[in-house]
């Protein structure tokens, strides 16, 4: 019998224990995490808390519960080395070791790799350490660029143009904020279009796609207020997006295909792990946004929902580096993710406040807990994205009804984004598309 360890306690690592539960093998669950998440907790045999970037206490408590197998979820620990600490061990991992992590860890990383293997999709970028020649770049783009902090910033380290930026002075300050921080930075050129995410099972040589998803990464309805870890997510149920065509889908694919090739050559290893693109599709093609070297949150709450064959087979092949062997599979059906956050999120939410969840939950939908702890015996939010709510059905639209539904039954001091998946939003990107490349 496989003894899986959860690395992460959030609603993706809620996802992936349900995921792994599922399985006719029965697995045995572990989790160590920085919070106890119930949801997930319920369906582990052993539960530890503490750092999830501390990878000797996280190699103990793995000895100790004779781990077979791990599976890292958030970005952190990967950067930390965790995979490597667990590999030392003999536990393999899904999740990349720290320098092939850096395909997330560094902006510029990224980039440079793309350059160097010839791999299309970047647009111009600079990496700085000060602000020397930030001036003359920014002016090379005026109001179109954007400004991201090299490292890891939990989705919120990335400023935009006509966004978050109304002027050159705003850029020049959040630089500045920067370069006083410590933080080095990458400029890069505003590219336009419509983002969508693809994420592929990855064993260093063969690669599983998965469906195309669209996250929303502003706060508020309409796409407007600050940058988040995500307030929602849809799939469709060809797997592919309204708003995208077949060209987008395989230069993506392609894209992943390329840049796990350049990772083995690059780090002299084999990527085993998720590897997640963020993607804008543009007038010229499918571009860049970043690399997520894990599965992304909320998107992979619609992906593992939807996921048909055996998750533990695909997590055992990607540790064997059998994944040609595997065949993989997603059901033919749209999906919907809201989630449900404190409010003042994402700069100053409120914590502590108690999260009461749906009685009654229709078979299509499933809530999976995130920011959240128990105390005295009740169920609180900290601080962050507290519960996500997926609903499945036949298309995006009807989805969307089901989520809605759902999401608003949760009481309190709560907030969530009504508009994610709904009609009127669809149409406004298909819209959008057909304007930047009319037939």
């Amino acid at each position: 019998m496989e003894r899986i360890l959860i690395v992460g306690s959030g609603a993706r690592e809620h996802a992936i224990a349900v995921a792994l539960a599922r399985s006719q093998q029965s697995p045995e669950l572990l989790c160590f995490g920085g919070a106890r998440n119930p949801g997930i907790e319920v369906l582990c045999s052993a539960y530890e808390t503490g750092s999830v970037t501390d990878a000797a206490a996280i190699a103990v408590f793995a000895r100790a519960q004779r781990a077979t197998l791990a599976i890292i979820g958030p970005e952190a620990p990967l950067a930390a080395g965790v995979a490597d600490a667990l590999w030392a061990e003999g536990i393999p991992v899904v999740g990349p070791t720290k320098a092939l992590a850096r395909i997330e860890s560094s902006k510029a990383f990224t980039r440079d790799l793309l350059k160097k293997h010839g791999i299309a999709g970047n647009p111009f970028f600079q990496r700085f350490a000060s602000l020397e020649g930030v001036g003359e770049v920014l002016a090379r783009f005026p109001g179109q660029h954007v400004i991201k902090d090299d490292g890891l910033a939990g989705g919120k380290g990335v400023k935009v143009c006509g966004d978050h930026l109304l002027s050159q002075e705003d850029s020049l300050a959040f630089c500045r904020e920067l370069v006083e921080s410590g933080h080095p930075f990458v400029v890069e050129e505003k590219l336009e279009g419509e983002e969508f995410s693809l994420m592929s099972f990855c064993d260093g040589d063969t690669l599983r796609h998965m469906p195309a998803v669209q996250d929303h990464k502003r706060a508020y309805e309409g796409d407007k207020g600050p940058n988040t870890g995500g307030m929602g997510t849809y799939t469709d149920a060809d797997h592919k997006l309204p708003f995208l065509i077949e060209s987008d889908i395989a230069a993506a694919q392609t894209i992943n295909v390329r840049v796990a090739e350049a990772l083995a050559a690059e780090c002299g290893a084999p990527y085993q792990g998720i590897l997640y693109g963020g993607f804008m599709a543009t007038k010229d093609g499918v571009k860049l946004i970043e690399y997520n070297a894990r599965f992304g949150d909320p998107e992979s709450l619609n992906l593992l929902t939807l996921l048909e064959t055996d998750f533990v087979a695909i997590c055992r092949a990607i540790a064997d580096r059998t994944l040609n062997e595997c065949a993989v599979s997603f059901a033919a059906q749209a999906s919907v993710c809201k989630y449900v956050v404190p409010e003042g999120y994402p700069d100053e939410p409120r914590k502590g406040d108690v999260v009461e969840l749906p009685v009654d939950v229709p078979a299509d939908v499933t809530l999976f807990l995130s920011a959240v702890d128990m105390c005295e015996g009740e169920l609180v939010a900290t601080g962050s994205r507290t519960v996500a709510v997926v609903a499945r059905a036949s298309t995006i639209a009807e989805a969307e009804v089901l989520c809605e539904k759902v999401t608003a039954q949760i009481p309190g001091r709560f907030f969530h984004r009504k508009d994610i998946g709904t009609e009127e939003l669809i149409a406004r990107r298909v819209q959008h598309m057909k304007e930047l490349r009319p037939a």
